[in-house]
């Protein structure tokens, strides 16, 4: 079976992408949980998995991956059935590229409202930069409804990779408050009632382990 090494559900959005991914397309799979920026033994047993020392990893047999959009890529392939990314070339493309994009990009954004989901809610001041941000990404989830939104709620129709990577922010909007526009405001909503995303909210929500630095903004 696979494992997949995540770090604190309530804190590690990139450990939350490809868990999404594999959950919502029901492909079994052995978590291991790590918790985050604790002491070296917990840095160590992430060592043992990654040399890159970072979560997620993902572990199949003697196949190691490392890296939230690598981890989908390789899911992709070994689980065609799933449809992790649109049959279509171009479609795939402009899925892949908007994954992309958020997987290096948006960095205002994320430092300035980390993922915490047991954060209050409510506003902070936003650098230009990272108002910024929000506006591409509501851009894009406006785009993808207006193009594919007959075929699903998600962003390409059916729950895909792109999801899982914009599922995140859908965290990060909640928790600092920040307004969508009616035009984007329904991916918000399909997210929130997906049944994998909820898992994942639960399991977050109920971790009892704070890291100081994420609880100061």
């Amino acid at each position: 079976m696979l494992k997949l090494v995540i770090g604190n559900k309530n804190y590690s959005s990139w450990s939350m992408r490809p868990w999404l991914a594999l959950r919502a397309n029901n492909i079994p799979f052995e978590e291991v949980f790590i918790p985050l920026y604790t002491d070296q033994a917990d840095k160590d047993r992430i060592l043992s998995f990654s040399k890159a020392g970072k979560v997620p990893t993902l572990i199949d047999g003697d196949v190691t991956v490392w890296d939230s959009l690598a981890i989908i890529e390789y899911l992709a392939e070994k689980f065609p059935d799933a449809k992790l990314w649109p049959a279509d070339r171009a479609v795939r493309a402009h899925a892949r590229a908007i994954s992309a994009e958020m997987h290096s990009g948006f960095v205002p954004l994320r430092s300035e409202c980390g993922m915490n989901l047991h954060r209050p809610i409510r506003a902070v001041a936003l650098s230009d930069d990272a108002r910024a941000n929000v506006t591409r990404i509501e851009e894009i989830w406006a785009d993808c409804h207006a193009r594919y939104g007959k075929q699903g709620p998600f962003l390409f129709g059916a729950f895909s990779a792109a999801d899982a990577m914009y599922a995140p922010v859908v965290h990060r909007f909640r928790t600092y408050a920040i307004p969508v526009k009616p035009e984007a405001k329904h991916y918000v909503d399909a997210m929130m009632q997906l049944p994998a995303f909820q898992e994942w909210t639960r399991d977050g929500l109920a971790e009892t382990l704070r890291i100081a630095r994420f609880e100061d903004v």
